[in-house]
């Protein structure tokens, strides 16, 4: 048996917790990325331009994005489970919904629903963070972190589903899944040890006011540009790279999806190795492993294919510069690694800076992420209708990620000018040093 905050929990318990959520997790964001997929053949059904395609396939990432902030906070008041099995549920039927949808419009007012899957994650994160102790979240939300390999499952599965059956097949499959892993979910499951205390107390769980309180905190608001770019950026892309290589490369889909899938496996499996890497040599080493390869990623990626002309002395010389589709595979393998170590970073830190209001907290950093993941592909299909240039996309994430690496940087040279003797630094938390929280 482990003792948290009080509470006696054993490790059968804690395995049983992790295991059913990720696996929730997992098929909620499979579910929430759908439109990777069907959307590319919904595209050309309806004849739609890379704006079009690029506002349909990002808005569930709006609606996922706005209610984590509310779903955060339901999930510390009335606990995870039972909010997690709401936003399954509600998904599942949405997503078999898609089907009955004969317009774009349409279309876009059902995926507004679809997107409820993708609030799923501040649920977990605030259930799963009362089950372990400060020393072990980090990696815990690490392994739970890895649901988001859904996406990869959309890649690899769906693509061939579709071609055999059409997108409608692939919309009820999924929503079908979504639906018997919710019932099988509820049933493994239990309630979280505090919230069993609280009902045997009385005790009323915290106001909504009480809960939003953190967010007046400029750190919150910094740690949340962050993950604007390494979940928002991760979701973009794994929704914007089919396109990418059906466009840029002149692939199928079937192959696009499953090329894309090894970006969405390297931003999901490793996340547990990123948890593991926080607890050990702090978050914030690793948020700087993060912000410098993912630069250097992006900027690689963002040169256009071009060809150069030198008038020679006997003539003129000619060499092309670009990325073929195996070294262009490479580095993106490369960005979704370190974003996912990123992910697990940033949210090492909530649990530990704010127990008291995980749910909340990490609400709003998945709220601004997720946002990430609803604008960028809109500013993607804009920038190539725009620029007529296939990288832009990435020259717009080097210099999103470039901002978040300066503002980490100077942000921490202005708490190390601010030491603070007094301040005990936890054991778990070696990235702090001896500085002052801001």
């Amino acid at each position: 048996m482990t003792t948290i905050s009080g509470y006696e929990v054993s490790k059968t318990e804690q395995i049983r917790a992790l295991g059913a959520n990720t696996i929730a997790f997992t098929v909620c964001f499979a579910v929430w990325t759908i439109f990777s997929i069907i959307g590319v053949q919904i595209k050309q059904d309806m004849g739609l331009n890379d704006t079009q395609f690029s506002l349909l396939i990002g808005t569930p990432i709006l609606t996922g994005s706005l209610i984590r902030l509310f779903l955060g906070i339901w999930a510390d008041q009335y606990g995870g489970r039972p909010i997690f099995l709401m936003v399954m549920l509600s998904s599942a039927a949405f997503t078999w919904l898609l089907t009955y949808a004969d317009t774009y419009i349409m279309l876009l007012l059902t995926a507004l629903g679809v997107g409820i899957a993708g609030g799923s994650f501040v649920v977990g994160i605030s259930y799963l963070s009362k089950w372990y102790s400060k020393e072990r979240q980090g990696t815990a939300l690490g392994v739970y972190g890895m649901g988001n390999i859904g996406a990869a499952v959309t890649k690899f599965i769906a693509p061939f589903v579709m071609v055999a059956y059409g997108w409608h097949t692939v919309a009820q499959v999924w929503a079908t899944a979504l639906f018997a892993i919710a019932l099988i979910y509820w049933f493994v499951t239990k309630d979280e040890p505090d919230l069993v205390e609280r009902r045997k107390t009385g005790a009323k769980p915290k106001s909504t006011a009480m809960a939003l309180e953190p967010l007046k905190k400029l750190q919150v608001w910094r740690f949340s540009l962050y993950y604007f770019f390494v979940f928002g950026a991760f979701v973009a892309l794994a929704l914007w790279l089919p396109r990418y290589y059906v466009g840029a490369y002149g692939m199928d889909i079937k192959h696009a999806g499953m090329l894309a899938a090894a970006f969405s496996v390297a931003g999901s499996l490793f996340r547990a190795v990123g948890g593991y890497l926080s607890d050990t040599y702090g978050a914030r080493r690793v948020m700087y492993w993060t912000f410098s390869v993912c630069a250097i990623c992006c900027f690689l990626l963002s040169y256009p294919a071009t060809d150069y002309v030198i008038h020679g002395i006997r003539g003129d010389i000619t060499f092309s510069f670009g990325l073929g589709f195996i070294p262009f595979t490479v580095i993106i393998f490369v960005l979704g690694f370190f974003m996912s170590l990123g992910k697990a970073a940033i949210y090492k830190h909530i649990p530990v800076y704010y127990p008291d209001n995980v749910g909340s907290v990490a609400g709003i950093v998945g709220l601004i992420g997720g946002l990430g993941g609803f604008f960028l592909p809109i500013c993607f299909g804009i920038l190539n209708d725009l620029t007529n240039v296939w990288t832009g996309c990435f020259m717009l994430l080097f210099v999103l990620v470039v901002t978040a690496l300066t503002w980490m940087h100077f942000a921490i040279r202005h708490m190390e000018k601010q030491k603070h003797p007094a301040l005990r630094v936890p054991a778990y938390l070696p990235e702090l040093g001896d500085l002052k929280q801001g």
